[in-house]
């Protein structure tokens, strides 16, 4: 299948406006139905939500039985009708009147753990990194990465080919125009490995395998590859070397994926019957990621902490990028996780009254037990330590995968004819994020705000001056997956309820160790909130402070760093002043520094976040911020 240069398909037409919305969320375990209704001020807001357990194994085997059950609770809490009366019709649609019906249905899926996908390219750095990030940008698990020169032998690769049992092959290889022996070697590894589909392990049916490589070679990869498998063609990922071009490949593996991957759920094909569209879910959640880029400004970085995976995306000039931590998760990955950072790094999350406690065995009885929710304050203290960590080691993943096109061809002059920039670093620059939004059940349950902007603000180390924001309840993919039907009615649902602001960060970050000292001078801070008089303070280093400032409001915020090596957002030495947004928390003084490292001071950080948050309470109104915790 061919798709145009850019890889879009055009959204389905609408002919009258979306006043009602069904939102449907198809998981391994739990199937999630969400109703939305336009309001009395005219804006589509999230009127209940219910779930139930999924049902595509023994004895249901019937992905539809838990959708339809999860909208029956939906129903039953609601008063709203939206089941149709004959069970083969699914839906009431469109809205017959008040409280009946529904104007659109959408879905997203990640039942049977995702989309799988074994990536090949010619060159482990350019084509087959290209290729990684275009299905990582499809919402797609990446199984293995083969490389004509990833320093595995020719048996080696057929090997783990073999095992790797994916659900669809993206092989890519090769400019327009250039070599094809080596892409066709390539396919021809493919071919003799013979790699069965995950879901047909008896090889009844053809694997699907994407072709995205050097056009010149299509027609030698086809008669190699087509005689066994779905291949389809598209665009050139790499069309020059300067040059990349994932947008194709992305929308086919998607397609694909619904197409001939999803349809093994049972009854997979009536519930595409029943929905206006259905996307995997980690695709419709960066949507939405792009979604809020472009209505707030980027940068932005987006993390899903979830039990088996951590996803983070994030939207870079324009441009989306997701990557995939598979085995760091907080339940079913949770040893994993443990055994990947270790109990020191955890550790230091953690109040005094866990020194010398093995906390192994609570975190293997979370592993057995993935859907147990914290049942203790400790529990609980140790699940958000996890998260930070999650987070972090995420993140350093992200920035492998998120780097500068390698092998460009790079024109030398004066100014760099001695200092040459490198190609292949990371893009990922956490002084120029403008927004980072959180997600996952680690977020959504946390009993208090603060405890949200305290695991996103330890686990990334945000730099200068950003934003923070969390996904409450779970709405972020069903805005993605809505912004292809009617992208009015997907902002309201993505900024009516979605996006939660948690307030705004400042960080200063300063290289030299002596300067930045507890208790020596970070920063002089002029904050003006709406309708109150200017405060200026002096803010000191390895504190961490909070200043009151409700949602909505807006304060102007002038920065002064106190030395020429500090940098709070607009460079070394520079003065920054804008707004800062208000949220849940409010204005946070982070001043400890960057890395975090363990406390020395008279509190661990969880402690120093509660102390902080407590004094901004009891200090709201005075003239400067009294009471900020060393934390570092």
């Amino acid at each position: 299948m061919q798709l145009p240069e850019d890889g879009r398909r055009p959204p389905k037409a609408r002919t009258r406006r979306v006043d009602s919305v069904l939102a449907l969320d198809c998981g391994s375990t739990t199937t999630k139905a969400a109703l939305f209704a336009r309001g009395p001020e005219g804006r589509l807001a999230l009127v209940e939500r219910r779930d139930a357990p999924t049902t595509v194994e023994a004895p249901f085997e019937d992905v539809t039985a838990g959708v339809r059950q999860a909208v029956a609770y939906l129903e039953e809490a609601t008063g709203w009708r939206l089941l149709h009366p004959d069970p083969e019709a699914g839906f009431i649609r469109p809205s017959r009147g008040p409280g009946r019906g529904a104007d659109a249905v959408v879905a997203t899926s990640s039942a049977g753990g995702g989309l799988r996908v074994l990536v090949a390219g010619v060159i482990r750095g350019m084509t087959a990194e290209s290729a990684e990030r275009a299905a990582l940008g499809a919402g797609a698990i990446v199984s293995e990465v083969i490389a004509v020169d990833d320093g595995r032998r020719p048996h080696e690769k057929l090997e783990r080919i073999r095992e790797v049992e994916p659900d669809m092959v993206l092989l890519a290889g090769g400019v327009d125009g250039g070599n094809v022996s080596h892409v066709t070697s390539l396919a021809e590894l493919i071919f003799t490995a013979g790699p069965r589909p995950r879901f047909d392990p008896e090889g009844s049916e053809r694997l699907p395998i994407v072709y995205a490589g050097n056009p010149h070679a299509s027609e030698q990869v086809l008669g190699i590859l087509g005689s066994h498998s779905l291949v389809s063609a598209v665009p050139n990922i790499r069309p020059r070397l300067e040059r990349e071009n994932v947008l194709p490949a992305k929308r086919e593996m998607q397609e694909l994926f619904m197409r001939h991957v999803m349809a093994h759920a049972p009854n997979y094909r009536k519930l595409v019957s029943w929905a206006d569209v259905v996307v995997p879910t980690p695709a419709a959640v960066g949507l939405a990621v792009e979604m809020t880029a472009l209505s707030l400004g980027g940068p932005v970085l987006a993390v899903d902490v979830g039990g088996a995976t951590t996803d983070v995306f994030s939207v870079l000039d324009d441009v989306l990028y997701r990557s995939v931590s598979a085995n760091l998760g907080l339940s079913y990955s949770a040893l994993n996780l443990l055994d990947e950072t270790g109990e020191a790094n955890i550790g230091r999350w953690l109040g005094r009254k866990w020194e010398g406690v093995d906390f192994t065995d609570i975190v293997a009885n979370k592993a057995i037990r993935p859907t147990t929710l914290p049942e203790t304050p400790e529990e609980l203290e140790l699940e958000q330590a996890m998260a930070r960590e999650a987070l972090r080691l995420s993140l350093a993943r992200h920035r492998e995968i998120v780097v500068g096109l390698r092998g460009v061809h790079q024109v030398r002059d004066m100014s760099n004819v001695f200092d040459q920039p490198l190609t292949g670093q990371t893009l990922v620059a956490m002084n120029r994020l403008k927004v980072i939004v959180g997600s996952g059940g680690v977020l959504s349950q946390a009993p208090e705000a603060w405890q949200v902007a305290a695991i996103l603000v330890d686990g990334l180390e945000p730099e200068g001056v950003t934003q923070l924001y969390y996904d409450r309840g779970f709405l972020f993919p069903y805005a993605g997956a809505m912004a292809g039907i009617d992208p009015g009615a997907a902002r309201e649902m993505l900024f009516g309820q979605a996006l939660v602001p948690l307030g705004t960060v400042v960080a200063p970050v300063n290289p030299g160790r002596r300067e930045t000292a507890a208790g020596r001078p970070a920063l002089r801070l002029a904050f003006t909130p709406p309708g109150e008089p200017t405060r200026e303070f002096e803010v000191l280093w390895g504190r961490l402070q909070v200043l009151t400032l409700p949602p909505g409001c807006r304060a102007r915020l002038d920065i002064e760093p106190a030395s020429p090596a500090t940098s709070a957002g607009a460079g070394p030495g520079e003065p920054w002043s804008g707004l800062a947004e208000g949220g849940a928390v409010g204005l946070i003084l982070d001043t400890r520094g960057r890395p975090l490292h363990r406390p020395r001071g008279p509190r661990t950080d969880t402690e120093a976040w509660a102390a902080a948050v407590a004094a901004a309470r009891s200090s709201s109104g005075r003239t400067s911020p009294e009471g900020g915790s060393s934390g570092g």
